[in-house]
């Protein structure tokens, strides 16, 4: 009895400590997407009242590892100044070659379809050695446009 509750107990605490990669198979079926040196991101934009929801996936595709991913969402009036901007802090904070992880940012103002979005991701890259902030990481931050659908 006691043999059987220390592997239960052990299976229990194992499958909590382990990272599901759940959102690789949701990268290609979202509407929009980007490609670059070292993400992928793929996204939805959905209006919640007042409020405009980006919920999507990025992928590490160069580093060994990245630490601290942020991805931040600007909305731009026709002139292109910001008129609201927003942050998702991906989890988890260490992101593996090839692994993907959700991200969401929930605007305060509404962007009908035809506004633009400023995406920036920041990161600390790493291809290993001695750990992330040695070793030969690298401190990279990226921005691109979008238009909603």
């Amino acid at each position: 009895m006691i043999r059987i509750t220390l592997i239960l107990i052990a299976a229990f605490l194992g499958a909590c400590a382990t990272y599901h990669d759940t959102s690789s198979q949701r990268l290609p079926a979202l509407p929009q997407h980007y490609s670059q040196f070292d993400v992928q991101m793929g996204w939805e934009t959905r209006p919640i009242g007042e409020h405009t929801v980006v919920d999507g996936v990025v992928k590490n595709v160069r580093y060994a590892y990245m630490y601290d991913l942020e991805v931040w969402v600007a909305v731009l009036d026709s002139k292109g100044k910001e008129l609201a901007r927003s942050v998702s802090f991906i989890i988890p904070q260490q992101l593996y070659l090839n692994q993907t992880a959700p991200f969401s940012v929930k605007l305060p103002v509404s962007a009908p379809s035809g506004t633009r979005l400023r995406f920036t991701y920041e990161y600390l890259g790493s291809d290993g050695g001695d750990n992330h902030l040695g070793g030969g990481g690298a401190r990279w931050v990226q921005s691109f446009q979008a238009v909603v659908p």
